[in-house]
């Protein structure tokens, strides 16, 4: 997985899910959150966009997504991204379960 010293604060990092799948993790003032690595507008790796308060844009098309929720903030993407739970144990980051998007 990762540690805190692979996501300072302000940073995003593209990990692998125990499952395979490819996951955001962004660090947002020292608390971590994780997110499907895929916008779901057309599919463009999220951990090329930046991190914008509590939010990724995507590199493509420049919608956000709120990294807390998944949502969808901006056009052109009308869908939201798949959140995991995150725990920090030490410098650890451990991904819980995917939460499929509302």
């Amino acid at each position: 997985m990762a540690g805190l010293t692979d996501l300072p604060p302000g940073e995003l990092l593209a990990v692998a899910a125990p499952d395979g799948t490819r996951v955001l993790l962004a660090n947002v003032d020292g608390e971590v959150h994780a997110v499907a690595n895929e916008c779901s507008h057309e599919f463009a790796p999220l951990e090329e966009g930046e991190l914008e308060d509590d939010s990724v844009v995507c590199p493509w098309h420049f919608s956000r997504f709120c990294l807390r929720t998944g949502k969808a903030l901006d056009m052109p993407a009308v869908d939201p991204v798949a959140t995991y739970a995150v725990q920090v144990v030490g410098d650890e980051i451990h991904l819980g379960p995917r939460r499929t998007p509302a």
